[in-house]
């Protein structure tokens, strides 16, 4: 055998998109960052009521998500 026989590395395995890190970390850091600005926002009522679902909601995707492989 010789020492220049390519080797073929093993394939990653694809995961789809919600069970990737990465992209999930974003839209978690998104959830929370709109969380806050519906929060500090003075005109909607309806925005302030639900800031603190979405800040809820964006925090606990992610502790979850940044559980996931990288």
């Amino acid at each position: 055998m010789s020492p220049l026989i390519e080797t073929r590395t093993p394939a990653r395995p694809k995961r789809p998109f919600f069970l990737r890190r990465g992209p999930m970390e974003n839209i978690a850091t998104v959830l929370i960052g709109l969380g806050f600005l519906m929060l500090f926002q003075p005109f909607l009522l309806v925005l302030y009521t639900y800031s603190l679902v979405t800040l809820l909601i964006g925090t606990i995707m992610f502790i979850i998500v940044s559980k996931f492989p990288g």
